[in-house]
């Protein structure tokens, strides 16, 4: 289970320390979200069944979503399907990341990223965490704030373009959505910087 180990090593509680993840990297649709979280001190015991978002249920992470939001500063950044295309997907998902720590609005000392990189234009120290949603508890946070908003976002856009199974499969290459593509061609929507969407592109 995550805990504060980290955010102590860098100066937490007297210090804010903002754990950041992303979501969305692997999909061929969809934007990517990021989110970024500070939790109080000591952490309420609403919170005390923070866990990494793939860890949990579905129905634990929606439990848990709001806990979070009234309880912790968050912020959220994303980057678009353009910019994926235009930048690739790891300068995108930094580019939200950066954007979800400014949407924080609050003075950050240091952050923990979730991953093997940090973003190059952050304000203040980081520290990269490998598997870091499973040691922190900021980045935990972080991390099921940004898949539940992105869920919700491939929810909306599921029922602007129906019969990509948006809603289940969250823009990932299923074999049932790799079939409507083929079948009904892709959305403005569909990264058409990934393989299957520009290999599909070329036989249309």
């Amino acid at each position: 289970m995550p805990d504060f180990a980290l955010e102590i090593e860098l100066g937490a509680p007297g210090r804010s320390i903002a754990g950041i993840d992303e979501a969305g990297r692997g999909p061929l649709a969809g934007p990517v979200t990021a989110a970024a979280a500070i939790l109080p001190h000591p952490l309420p015991p609403d919170l005390e069944r923070l866990d990494d978002s793939k860890a949990l249920t579905a129905a634990a992470r929606a439990e848990l979503l709001p806990v979070i939001l009234e309880q912790c500063q968050t912020g959220i950044g994303w980057a678009s399907v353009d910019e994926i295309d235009a930048l690739n997907i790891l300068q995108a998902s930094m580019l939200a990341m950066c954007r979800a720590l400014h949407d924080l609005g609050a003075d950050v000392h240091a952050v923990l990223v979730d991953g093997n990189r940090l973003p190059a234009d952050l304000p203040c120290p980081g520290q990269a965490v490998v598997k870091g949603d499973g040691k922190s508890l900021s980045i935990a946070a972080a991390s099921i704030v940004a898949k539940e908003s992105r869920d919700a976002e491939m929810a909306r856009l599921a029922s602007m373009h129906p019969g990509y199974g948006w809603e289940t499969n969250m823009g990932y290459g299923t074999a049932a959505h790799r079939c409507a593509i083929k079948k009904h061609g892709p959305t403005p929507h569909h990264r058409r910087s990934f393989a299957p969407i520009a290999q599909l592109a070329l036989t249309l």
